[in-house]
């Protein structure tokens, strides 16, 4: 989850100026209430699959199917922006030492101006972010924590260097678009937490999932919110906020109050394993979800078919990298990180509405972790969720209305005539 940092604070900022810290608070106020409502869900149902197999097994096909393609939008898509924010810190290391990339393949713009920008580096790490996926990586928790680990020593790097310069100045007026500006915001750096979710795809994997899956969810949202609350802050008050990128804002802060190369190098590489790794963690989650709709034959079994050496699902790994790549290459990265918000933010709220839901319909159903005062988390997470997407951009309501309607389309072609409820096809062992 913790790499969710490096594409949102530039983009966050320009829409709130300082009061972009703020954003990071709400929307981990909301991933809190979110959050209690899936670690009942992963309790109840302690098995891969995420919000899609929680559904499936409690709320019914047509919910599952919504909230499966909803997770396209959070996991495969969610690679773009990551991908976008890695082009960005390639970029600024490479000019550092006189490489720079033509002005038509340094970020994409979608033809503003007249003429068409493409982010040509962030279509090459797509690319190869999705080589790895499917050729097989060992997935290894002392790897992971490894890598986690270089985030948090960058950042704490980068915290006790740019602290002591902040300026007051920096942060006046703090809200200079109004709470407006701090919602709209908080809905696009809302990108920054959905990780934690991500806990609850393995929970196969986990010892004991009806205790850790929580404590995991937890943790990871506690730990991650007061980092960026204090990256944020120290990001924002040393530089003008106008004069942050996109998808590399903190290198542009620790630029304008320190010389030192290495430090300037821990920073970088932090946020390079950050992005990476969530862009390899969300690949593969995908890969995960496609694997379990369509053993639930929501999709056509050939979607898992597992390649005879590499032992992934490489075919659908590499149709659904090629299909990121031209989204990270083409479209900008404020608009990536929308695209996948919303998506999020509705799987998000029907969560909590079905949490909320077999509260009353099965009162008696076993809850390892039962989510502490519902309806009120429960009401507010399904609340907070909608009001966030209400602060997206039309244009981001059209593409998911699109995105919609071809899922359900999709669902009604194939889904709803092959899927084992309605066949009886008896599930494979798991």
């Amino acid at each position: 989850m913790l790499g969710g940092i490096f594409p949102t604070i530039g983009s966050g900022a320009h829409l709130a100026g300082p009061g972009v810290v703020l954003a990071y608070v709400f929307s981990g106020l909301v991933s809190v209430c979110v959050a209690l409502c899936y670690a009942e869900f992963a309790s109840m149902v302690p098995v891969a699959g995420s919000a899609y197999t929680y559904a499936y097994a409690t709320l019914g096909e047509v919910v599952a199917w919504i909230i499966g393609w909803d997770l396209i939008l959070e996991y495969g898509v969610s690679v773009a922006p990551t991908a976008a924010s890695l082009s960005d810190y390639f970029q600024h290391i490479l000019a550092n030492v006189g490489i720079v990339f033509p002005s038509w393949a340094q970020a994409a713009n979608l033809g503003a101006g007249g003429a068409w920008h493409f982010d040509v580096p962030a279509g090459i790490v797509t690319i190869l972010i999705t080589i790895l996926v499917a050729i097989g990586i060992r997935e290894s928790a002392t790897v992971n924590g490894a890598l986690v680990l270089v985030v948090i020593v960058s950042s704490i790097v980068f915290v006790a260097v740019a602290a002591p310069m902040i300026s007051p100045a920096h942060l006046h007026p703090f809200a200079p678009f109004g709470f407006k500006g701090i919602f709209m915001s908080t809905a696009l750096v809302f990108f920054a937490y959905i990780g934690f979710d991500t806990v609850t795809v393995a929970s196969e994997e986990s010892k004991r999932p009806e205790r850790d899956v929580p404590i995991g969810i937890l943790l990871a949202l506690v730990i991650g919110g007061i980092l960026y609350v204090a990256l944020t802050l120290c990001t924002v008050g040393v530089i003008p906020f106008a004069k942050l990128s996109d998808g590399a804002a903190m290198l542009d802060a620790l630029a304008s109050v320190n010389n030192n190369h290495i430090i300037y190098w821990i920073v970088a590489f932090g946020g390079i394993a950050g992005n990476t790794t969530v862009a390899i963690t969300s690949l593969l989650g995908q890969v995960r979800i496609f694997y379990v709709m369509a053993r639930d034959r929501m999709l056509p079994p050939a979607v898992a078919k597992i390649h005879p050496r590499f032992r992934t699902p490489a075919r659908m790994t590499v149709i659904t990298g090629l299909l990121v790549t031209v989204l990270s290459a083409v479209f900008p990265l404020p608009d990536l990180l929308a695209l996948t918000n919303i998506g999020t933010l509705v799987a998000f709220a029907i969560v909590c509405v079905g949490v909320l839901l077999l509260r009353f319909l099965s009162p008696t159903a076993h809850r390892p972790f039962r989510a502490p005062l519902l309806p009120f988390f429960a009401v507010a997470g399904a609340l907070a969720c909608f009001f966030l997407i209400t602060q997206l951009q039309f244009g981001t309501w059209v593409r998911y209305g699109v995105w919609f309607l071809v899922g359900m389309v999709v669902y009604f072609a194939y889904g709803f005539w092959h899927s084992r409820l309605r066949t009886g096809i008896a599930p494979p062992p798991a």
